[in-house]
């Protein structure tokens, strides 16, 4: 039970790491599911609550068992946004990517920022860390040669 509310406060943190910038939407599905989650976390708790109402008033309290169900489906979908993060962050990074981290690593380096120097693979939360950076003290156009 606590690796599946760590895997939650990982995938939070890394909702909040995570750069949400167009440049990155073509490539990280990140950007797309930490949009729906927040969108879900604000909206799903106002429809399990009027859908639940609506049951109720319809189909009586012979429907309770079934009706709470479903509003404890709805409300648990922004955890599994939360948790799909978590992992996604504990994830190491395929080769490819890892080598996208050292250049960009380099590039901020050669314009003088200072960089994190992870003691373990490389992971998702590591370049996510590496990105916030980088679109924040870079040009926005420092993707360009690799996008």
């Amino acid at each position: 039970m606590s690796a599946m509310f760590s895997t939650l406060k990982a995938g939070l943190q890394y909702s909040r790491d995570w750069p949400v910038v167009l440049e990155l939407n073509s490539v990280f599905p990140e950007n797309k599911i930490i949009r729906m989650t927040v969108f879900s976390q604000k909206t799903l708790p106002v429809v399990a609550v009027v859908g639940a109402l609506v049951q109720f008033n319809q189909l009586g309290s012979s429907q309770l068992p079934l009706i709470l169900t479903m509003m404890l489906f709805i409300l648990s979908m922004p955890f599994q946004g939360w948790y799909w993060l978590g992992k996604r962050a504990q994830t190491e990074l395929p080769p490819g990517l890892s080598s996208w981290y050292g250049e960009i690593k380099q590039k901020m380096q050669e314009h003088g920022l200072q960089t994190q120097n992870p003691q373990h693979k490389l992971r998702y939360a590591d370049l996510a860390l590496l990105l916030k950076q980088a679109f924040g003290q870079l040009d926005k156009t420092f993707l360009r040669d690799w996008l």
